[in-house]
């Protein structure tokens, strides 16, 4: 069996830094090899290359022109990556905001992702304060950053947490101040074996 698991949320709520942490227990407890699919690593150089080529400036990311005619266009590349390495037998771990696509569901509709009912999907939502967000943002000084910082005002409208309808099957996770007993809970639920997990999240960093 292969997996897809989704770490979506907003900027600053650590899920890369959550999903490099988990991916070796994962594959472990999973018996099944993975590949990390992080957006930014993906499709960064060329966002930026584009944005540089449209505006003048590669780190205008959050922009209401790359939001209108490159977002999606990104987004789907990355699920047809994961899709083909699903395909030979590799599991993927998506890393990406992703949050029109909760909002809509769109995560959990397998034909709009294009894998089967053999394939075991997990979409986890990564949370933190706004203001631990923002202060992460400061913190690692990334231009990419700078369109958020400058208009946070009209960025923060776009943050939320999903409620309700929205989150249903969501497995959320606060990435506050995580704990030791944290990532071993949010590994049980993904892969689900929970004797399996207690025998390997010890190696995890705390």
């Amino acid at each position: 069996m292969t997996y897809l698991v989704f770490f979506c949320g907003h900027a600053g709520t650590g899920k890369t830094t959550l999903a490099k942490k988990l991916l070796v227990p994962l594959m472990q407890a999973s018996a099944t090899p993975f590949c990390l699919l992080d957006k930014d690593t993906l499709y960064g150089g060329y966002s930026a290359a584009a944005m540089a080529m449209l505006t003048g400036d590669p780190n205008d990311r959050d922009s209401p022109l790359f939001l209108q005619h490159l977002r999606d266009p990104e987004y789907r590349c990355l699920i047809d990556t994961a899709r083909d390495n699903l395909q030979l037998g590799v599991s993927a771990l998506v890393v990406a905001p992703l949050s029109r696509e909760i909002r809509e569901r769109r995560l959990f509709d397998r034909a709009w992702l294009g894998i089967g009912d053999d394939v075991k999907l997990r979409v986890v939502w990564v949370h933190t304060t706004e203001e631990t967000a923002r202060q992460r943002i400061i913190a690692r000084a990334d231009p990419n950053d700078a369109y958020k910082l400058a208009h946070w005002d009209e960025y923060r409208q776009r943050r939320f947490v999903p409620s309700g309808e929205m989150g249903e099957d969501l497995l959320m996770f606060d990435n506050t101040a995580p704990t030791l007993a944290n990532d071993e809970a949010l590994l049980t639920r993904i892969v689900g074996e929970p004797q399996r997990v207690a025998t390997l999240l010890p190696r995890l960093p705390v």
